[in-house]
């Protein structure tokens, strides 16, 4: 299997410390992790913390030939702070080198190539990244789209184009709310809304990430619920993007959908539980924390 990410990098500053991230990267670096071969499509400044996310890359045997490097834009950065619960909310900076990702016969051939692409609504801020991925969706076999709200780096225009270029969207609670405010969608059910979306971008694959209390995925017009797994969360960071990294393994490996979204849920809890976005959990780790949550 083989799946590219396309779209941000960069450094997750904390009040007292600083660590590589960004979702695309996260979410290659988990798939990389579960045995998947996974890159990135992205863009770094010609500087310091450029230079070192490259190495970093490098050491977790990631690609980096669709790395490319921006003399004029630095590596970007972003300011991460957390509440009394833990949960982050990030202020980003603009703009940085990867709003400026080009399109390539590299990065092109690397699209055709895969397996699935994964692209987030934020790596589209900037006009030159957005025309870039439109282009190289054009050339996807199979499309996931992770929604990514944060204001003010999106509009409706944009984020309606890209879900209904998408075959699968992962999203979560509070932006299902916000969409089905944008679209004007009546507020029903839970799964009345996800339906009315499914139906709105022609797209029959969605999951909605809850935080601590689980995610519902939709997929083939079935529904499958997990209610989430008790963790003491250390940080949010990173949470979500292992949790999508681990559902689209385990539904293009063809498992069963509900053990998917079971599994995804454990995963993304444990790095809940964890300090960071980033870090490794054997296969032996993961089936002992769904045993032990019964």
């Amino acid at each position: 299997m083989k799946i590219t990410c396309f779209g941000e990098v960069l450094w997750d500053i904390f009040p007292e410390h600083k660590k590589i991230g960004g979702a695309p990267l996260n979410v290659a670096l988990r798939l990389k992790s579960m045995g998947v071969n996974s890159s990135i499509i992205t863009k770094v400044g010609n500087d310091a913390l450029g230079k070192e996310i490259i190495r970093y890359a490098l050491e977790r045997g990631l690609p980096v030939n669709t790395f490319q490097i921006d003399e004029q834009h630095r590596t970007g950065e972003v300011l991460v702070t957390l509440d009394h619960e833990n949960t982050a909310s990030y202020e980003i900076s603009r703009p940085v080198a990867w709003d400026f990702i080009e399109y390539s016969k590299n990065a092109a051939e690397k699209i055709k190539t895969s397996d699935a692409v994964i692209f987030g609504s934020l790596a589209s801020r900037n006009r030159i990244s957005r025309d870039t991925l439109l282009q190289l969706l054009d050339h996807a076999k199979f499309k996931i789209l992770d929604v990514n709200l944060r204001p003010p780096h999106y509009n409706t225009e944009l984020l309606l184009e890209l879900m209904q270029k998408a075959d699968f969207i992962k999203l979560n609670d509070e932006e299902l709310e916000e969409i089905c405010t944008y679209f004007k969608i009546p507020e029903n059910t839970l799964e009345d809304q996800v339906k009315a979306i499914a139906e709105y971008t022609n797209t029959d694959q969605i999951c909605m990430t809850k935080g601590g209390k689980g995610a519902t995925l939709f997929y083939d017009n079935v529904f499958y619920h997990n209610s989430g797994y008790k963790v003491k969360v250390v940080d949010t960071v990173g949470a979500g993007d292992s949790f999508l990294a681990t559902l689209i393994s385990e539904i293009l490996k063809e498992h069963h959908p509900q053990k998917a979204i079971d599994r995804a849920c454990a995963v993304g809890a444990m790095v809940a539980g964890s300090k960071g976005a980033n870090e490794i959990f054997s296969e032996i780790e993961i089936e002992n924390f769904i045993r032990s949550q019964g």
